[in-house]
């Protein structure tokens, strides 16, 4: 992957804050050791020496993140996440198709390994986590669903359809390949209200990959 930041990753720009389209692949910032230096923060910070991330998305979850040029500004969204106040909107595709066509999964989650991090429902140690997810379309075979998941935890989307018995497309940790050339889950919408201006924001981005449940 090229070492700057892409013009079409620009979602927004304004002079408190930046929404950008993050591509699969991509760290939101740098890992352990040289290997994982890259990452969007680095690069965006080439141009924005200021900015900070108000949440992260996993390496390979492409799509929408908010980033903050302002330090207060950035406590106050960092707040909003923290106090569920931000609208989180992802489609994935998925192996396999739901008994339903919408639920909730409600399932704590734990740490159960750190290198790779990985995850796992945990009754008894996990955090709580909450994803509502809808069915949008299936071949019977491979399912498109759209999610919202409600806490912020790593990992809480792949984990809890895994659990569900519907993991994504080409998770590496989760699921198996299918064929597909990267992880299909995209972060497509955010919404919120402006902390200081009290003024409804909201970006979109349309989903980069096809699901196989089409002909």
């Amino acid at each position: 992957m090229a070492e700057g930041l892409e013009p079409a990753w620009i979602v927004h720009a304004d002079h408190e804050l930046l929404v950008l389209d993050k591509p699969a692949g991509l760290l939101s910032q740098p890992g352990l050791g040289p290997h994982q230096a890259d990452a969007l923060i680095s690069r965006v910070r080439r141009r924005w020496p200021q900015a900070q991330l108000v949440h992260r998305l996993d390496r390979d979850t492409s799509g929408l993140l908010l980033l903050a040029l302002d330090p207060a500004l950035h406590r106050a969204l960092s707040i909003a996440f923290a106090e569920r106040r931000v609208e989180k909107h992802y489609v994935a595709d998925v192996v396999g198709v739901p008994q339903a066509e919408a639920g909730r999964i409600d399932w704590p989650l734990a740490k159960r390994q750190h290198q790779p991090p990985r995850y796992a429902v945990d009754p008894h140690q996990g955090k709580p986590c909450r994803t509502d997810w809808r069915l949008l379309e299936t071949d019977g075979a491979i399912s498109r669903l759209a999610l919202q998941p409600h806490t912020g935890r790593s990992h809480q989307l792949r984990v809890h359809l895994q659990a569900l018995g519907h993991p994504i497309v080409g998770d590496p940790l989760y699921g198996t390949a299918n064929g597909a050339a990267r992880m299909h889950l995209h972060a497509t919408a955010l919404a919120l209200i402006h902390p200081v201006r009290g003024e409804r924001l909201r970006w979109s981005s349309p989903v980069p990959f096809v699901c196989p449940c089409r002909p």
